[in-house]
């Protein structure tokens, strides 16, 4: 007896199906897939998996997340899966994460899903759009949205299987050696932005580059760069930023929330026993609520130890910000009017969007505007 979930709800809902026959019919199922040797035999077998990274080696929370990823597995499994963790450069460099799990030098990778915009246009909708959805709107779409089952789709090809792993929250728009007061001071700008802002950027006229995190501060201090964005205050802090940088801008128009995955090799995640693929999900969801978490707690306290340095932190006028979101939409269509699947991909992104907008309007918007000063 084989159902899909939504038919096997709707079955009990309408009485068409008994549930003791069902779980009668499932357990006689396994059982035959037990004798056979199927992948959901739970045995005693060790798996040693390797993770590549994105962040370097030990960083605060992204790179923290990972390990606590690897240690809660391995207490979950009962010590059936270790993974190794690497950040980034220790094993291969940050930005060849994709390409190495998908080759199996590597069972896992950590990162953000734009990192490959190259490889995969539409995957960048999963990282972070600009002027796009929050971290709750994106957690969302993405788990109960149907956000999932595209990505899944998406990445199958590259032999892939996306995790959600987490969300930055809200970011800064991020460090700059030279004044915005318009639009026109965006022209030239050398910037380390990644994705779809990195073109909103080019559309401006500025000239987006991608380095690696580890990369960045030398970048800025030797004026390879004239700007970056990177996170928020906590990791822009530990980074030596407000060193070497005059001017702190707000908000982070290209990332208003962006989810970090964990990806998989396909092959060796369907080789797993089901109930270690169910942990490497589980695991995951309890990593992301504390990514998020930590994320807020940290930024908010060292936000407050900027303001007391006396760093410059300024909001972009407004006019910059509605001549980027201007971009934005351009920006979008040139990806997807060409891509059946980033259209497909942003057309549901944007549907999701539109709801949660008009549902915030009556909630969040007025709980800042109304209830908290």
């Amino acid at each position: 007896m084989k159902l899909s979930r939504k038919g096997f709800f709707k079955g009990l809902a309408l009485g068409t199906i008994s549930l003791p026959l069902f779980l009668r019919s499932l357990m006689s199922e396994n059982i035959a897939q037990n004798q056979q040797g199927g992948p959901n035999v739970i045995s005693g077998k060790q798996y040693n998996w390797k993770m590549v990274t994105t962040w370097p080696p030990n960083f605060p929370i992204l790179g923290e997340a990972c390990q606590h990823y690897a240690d809660l597995v391995k207490e979950m499994s009962g010590g059936r899966i270790n993974i190794q963790v690497f950040g980034g450069g220790e094993l291969v460099p940050p930005l060849e994460t994709f390409d190495t799990v998908r080759n199996g030098g590597a069972e896992m990778g950590h990162g953000a899903a734009y990192y490959w915009a190259g490889k995969i246009p539409a995957g960048q909708f999963f990282g972070s759009v600009p002027f796009g959805m929050n971290a709750q709107q994106l957690t969302a779409w993405i788990l109960t949205g149907g956000g999932m089952e595209m990505w899944e789709d998406l990445y199958k090809d590259f032999n892939l299987v996306p995790i959600l792993a987490g969300n930055t929250g809200v970011q800064m728009g991020g460090w700059f050696n030279r004044e915005i007061n318009s639009i026109e001071d965006l022209k030239g700008l050398k910037m380390r932005i990644p994705g779809l802002g990195g073109k909103v950027l080019e559309k401006a006229g500025g000239a987006p580059v991608l380095l690696a995190g580890s990369e960045i501060y030398t970048g800025l201090e030797r004026g390879v760069i004239d700007a970056t964005e990177w996170i928020g205050p906590f990791h822009d802090s530990k980074m030596g930023f407000p060193e070497i940088a005059k001017y702190y801008y707000s908000p982070g128009w290209h990332e208003m929330g962006t989810a970090l995955e964990l990806i998989v090799n396909k092959e060796k995640f369907e080789s797993l026993p089901f109930d270690l693929q169910a942990i490497l999900r589980t695991a995951s969801l309890r990593i992301s609520t504390w990514v998020l978490s930590e994320m807020e707690t940290k930024n908010a306290e060292v936000l407050a130890s900027l303001m007391d340095q006396g760093v410059d932190i300024r909001p972009f006028p407004q006019e910059v910000i509605d001549q980027l979101r201007i971009y934005t939409n351009e920006v979008i269509e040139e990806v997807t009017a060409n891509d059946p699947i980033a259209a497909k991909v942003y057309a549901s992104y944007d549907a999701y969007r539109k709801r949660a907008a008009a549902w915030s309007e009556w909630t969040e918007k007025l709980f800042y505007t109304k209830i908290q000063s």
